[in-house]
C-alpha cells in the first residue's frame, strides 16, 4: 500500500475520522484530495474506496460526476451543430454551462444531506477549458451543510491550486490533501 493513491486514501481517512467542528465556514468544510493527474484513471476506480473510508466513520457519503456534464449539456442545445461548425461561439456560452451545472449540482445535494454527510465531486479535470473550477467549487460548498470532497487532479502550493497544468491557479482556503500530505 505504499503507492500515491493509497497514501491519499489513508491520508483522507484519517482526515475523515476526526470529529468535525459544528461553526466552521464553507471554506473550511471543504476538503480537496489532490492527486497528480496521470493517477485518473486509477483513482476512479479506487472511488469506492474512498466511499468506504467515510462511510466506516458514520458520513454517508454522495458522489456527484461531472465527467460528462458539458457534452450532456451540449447535446441539449439548440445550435450545436452551428457550435460544432464554428467553436469559438462556444466562448460566449461558457457561462451559462457553468451556471447551468451549479444549479443542478445544488439541486441534487439540497435535500439530500445532513452535517455529517460527504458529499463528492469527481470529474473536475473535465471543467478545463469551459469552467472554472474555482467558481463551482465555492458556489457548490456554500450549499453543503457536511464535507464537500473535490477530488481534484493537479498541484497545490501554499493554499493555491493549480487543475491539471494550468499556468495560473487560484487561492483558496480548503484544507489539501495529498499523497505527500
Amino acid at each position: 500500500m505504499s503507492d500515491r493513491l493509497s497514501k491519499l486514501l489513508t491520508s483522507f481517512e484519517s482526515h475523515i475520522s476526526i470529529p468535525w467542528p459544528s461553526a466552521v465556514s464553507s471554506d473550511e468544510r471543504t476538503i480537496f484530495l489532490v492527486y497528480h493527474k496521470e493517477d485518473e484513471l486509477k483513482l476512479r476506480a479506487r472511488v469506492e474506496e474512498f466511499e468506504q473510508a467515510t462511510t466506516k466513520h458514520n458520513h454517508p457519503w454522495q458522489l456527484l460526476d461531472i465527467t460528462h456534464s458539458f457534452e450532456n449539456w451540449m447535446s441539449e442545445q439548440d445550435y450545436k451543430e452551428t457550435y460544432f461548425e464554428d467553436p469559438e461561439y462556444l466562448k460566449g456560452i461558457y457561462d451559462d454551462f457553468a451556471d447551468e451545472l451549479i444549479a443542478n449540482l445544488i439541486a441534487k445535494v439540497e435535500n439530500n444531506q445532513s452535517e455529517d454527510s460527504v458529499v463528492a465531486l469527481l470529474g473536475c479535470g473535465t471543467l478545463f477549458g469551459f469552467a472554472s473550477v474555482s467558481g463551482v467549487v465555492e458556489l457548490l460548498a456554500e450549499k453543503i451543510k457536511g464535507r464537500l470532497v473535490v477530488f481534484f487532479p493537479g498541484e497545490v502550493q501554499n493554499n493555491n491550486y493549480q487543475l491539471l497544468d494550468a499556468k495560473d491557479g487560484w487561492g483558496y482556503h480548503a484544507t489539501a490533501i495529498s499523497a505527500t500530505s
